[in-house]
């Protein structure tokens, strides 16, 4: 159903300002429901409600809902860009992105002494004193293990000083692992000496704490205090091994929160991995809902993200952030009171965190909506092998299928997240041609599914959507007469064919410029050939469907009384040959409406031929 007040809304919008500004969206009750900020306020805001949108389904709900909007015009981007955070703060618009954590807090315990233990802890505890809290249980629980391990603390169930003495130790203290408590060799005022280093390591970081380790280790050698030496050359082993298990430490890196992405079922997801003192301090995840175009969920996430009290580092590592890079680097400078860096990585070290970030995102967002790492991880491989602007989350693939000349079909499949989505299959019986030309049966199928979309009256979902990329079935013909009917309809879509080889195993993928291996991307390879057998299975199935009723259909023909309509009428109704033959005669009569002598004719030829 389209907003039927478009028309004003078109009509408004032409007479609007070229200037930037910040636009209020609103529903019939006055209430804002979406507010952006734009360079240019006409051609933003026109973009809404143009006659043949390609929004996102996010997008689409909002502009449904829109019954009118007010702007406000500001002197430059960046003036909009701040009035909009602050009016989407004020407002928490329906359609924006409002970020709530679904989780509380946890924090690194160290418990009362004597003989204190450093643990992660879910929930605030009550006693023992506390650092954070952190966004991520997995940091405070990683960390309190890293620290136990650099300082070879206790993690046994032994009460200190009440167990000292009693047993043998475990066997951690026989592999270095633990500094041996229970054998009464180390004082209390010696444990607390360690605890207030371990708890320094935590706050100051492990890249300075090695630094500061080294220093004092080299001095301790001088004055020949070997035995103190050797503690500090094994506590800076341990950190190094610790880094290497758990990715934790990056030396010389200033403050950097490294930021990424996830999208799925139409959904999307944002991971921000923080890293102050070189190393991993902590990580946090938000689910942001409907998914929009990636460079203005990475702005507004941003900007709301950093909003209030939140710490902003020297660093903040994105994807991208297109043409408004400049301005929420400024913006983020006013907030901090110190320089900030938008970074987009393209190599070395940065573009490793930012891998680390994307798995994590991904991570999360398989949990959320219930689809695997392996399935996210092949679209966005696809789209990186295609050239693709963004994932294709909604794929159609069609394939023809014919016995020669006679019952020619067409199969249209949906893959939506990297799964099958049959409620939006379709199926095509050629009608335009009427001898075999794959060429021409194609461009016929993408003719008459693009006309439905074009429809403004069209109210079947598969029809209504466009799809973020188009596989066909077959090499260059087929993909040249299809680019060649889109392109009549104004349509502009990602299009590729998908090619085998002679043993009919999906073999390359081909474009305008030339074919593309696949077979070096396995995910891609594995989706790819995964949409083009099932395209297959589906367009085949229906031709022989359609061949053994027009076969069927014949005989009955045969029948005095029996035309070709009245046959197929036969089994529209029946639909199989047990239901048909256990029908009488006289259910046949009522149900293709047709004298009894008929019907008993149509009965007997039935059980003859059965």
């Amino acid at each position: 159903m389209s907003n039927p007040r478009l028309e004003y809304l078109r009509e408004k919008t032409y007479l609007l300002t070229q200037s930037p500004g910040v636009y209020q969206m609103k529903d019939e009750t006055g209430h804002i429901i979406y507010i952006g900020k734009a360079k240019n306020l006409r051609n933003r805001v026109s973009s809404y409600f143009a006659k043949t949108p390609n929004h996102l389904p996010k997008v689409a709900a909002m502009v449904e809902n829109v019954y009118d909007y007010d702007f406000i015009v500001t002197k430059s981007e960046y003036e909009a860009l701040v009035l909009e955070c602050s009016m989407i703060k004020e407002h928490s618009p329906k359609y924006n992105i409002l970020l709530k954590d679904d989780k509380g807090y946890s924090y690194i315990r160290i418990s009362p002494p004597p003989f204190s233990r450093i643990t992660g802890e879910l929930q605030k505890p009550e006693t023992g004193e506390l650092l954070g809290p952190y966004t991520s249980s997995f940091v405070a629980r990683r960390t309190a293990e890293e620290v136990s391990q650099v300082f070879r603390l206790p993690d046994c169930k032994r009460v200190f000083p009440r167990d000292i003495g009693k047993g043998r130790p475990c066997l951690n203290y026989h592999i270095n692992r633990c500094m041996g408590v229970c054998l009464g060799k180390i004082s209390a005022d010696e444990y607390a000496k360690i605890i207030e280093e371990a708890k320094e390591y935590i706050k100051t970081g492990s890249q300075l704490s090695v630094e500061r380790m080294t220093a004092e280790m080299e001095q301790a050698a001088e004055e020949l205090d070997f035995e103190r030496a050797a503690l500090l050359r094994d506590r800076i082993n341990a950190v190094r091994r610790a880094a290497d298990d758990q990715n934790i430490i990056e030396e010389n890196l200033p403050d950097s929160d490294v930021v990424a992405l996830a999208r799925n079922s139409g959904d999307a997801c944002a991971a921000v991995i923080m890293y102050r003192g070189g190393r991993l301090f902590d990580r946090a995840e938000y689910f942001l809902g409907q998914e929009a175009a990636e460079d203005a969920m990475l702005e507004e996430f941003i900007t709301q993200y950093y909003t209030g009290m939140r710490e902003i580092p020297r660093n903040v590592v994105v994807p991208g952030l297109g043409d408004t890079s400049a301005e929420i680097e400024l913006l983020l400078r006013e907030r901090s009171g110190h320089t900030v860096d938008i970074i987009v990585p393209q190599k070395g070290r940065y573009m490793r965190l930012a891998e680390i970030a994307k798995r994590n995102a991904e991570d999360y967002m398989s949990i959320k909506v219930g689809r695997t790492g392996r399935e996210i991880n092949a679209l966005e491989d696809l789209a990186k092998l295609l050239g693709l602007e963004k994932t294709p989350l909604y794929i159609e693939s069609y394939d023809i299928s014919n016995l020669g000349s006679v019952d020619m079909v067409a199969g249209m499949i949906v893959f939506e997240n990297g799964r099958p989505s049959k409620k939006h299959y379709k199926r095509f019986s050629i009608k335009e041609n009427l001898i075999q030309n794959d060429v021409a049966c194609m461009q016929e199928v993408l003719r008459r599914r693009f006309s439905h979309y074009l429809d403004e009256n069209e109210t079947d979902e598969g029809f209504r959507r466009l799809p973020d990329l188009i596989l066909l079935d077959g090499g260059d013909n087929q993909l040249h007469g299809v680019k060649k009917v889109m392109a009549e309809m104004g349509i502009d879509l990602p299009i590729f064919g998908m090619v085998k080889d002679n043993n009919h195993r999906t073999r390359a993928i081909t474009s305008s410029g030339g074919e593309i291996s696949i077979s070096q991307t396995m995910s891609a390879f594995m989706l790819v050939t995964r949409i083009q057998d099932e395209v297959h299975r589906f367009s085949i199935t229906y031709q022989r469907s359609k061949h053994r009723k027009s076969s069927v259909a014949t005989g009955f023909t045969s029948v005095k009384g029996i035309g070709v309509k009245k046959a197929q009428a036969l089994l529209e109704k029946f639909r199989t040959d047990e239901r048909l033959r256990a029908a009488s005669a006289e259910e046949i009569a009522s149900a293709i409406k047709v004298p009894m002598s008929v019907a008993e004719e149509l009965y007997s030829y039935v059980h003859r031929e059965g």
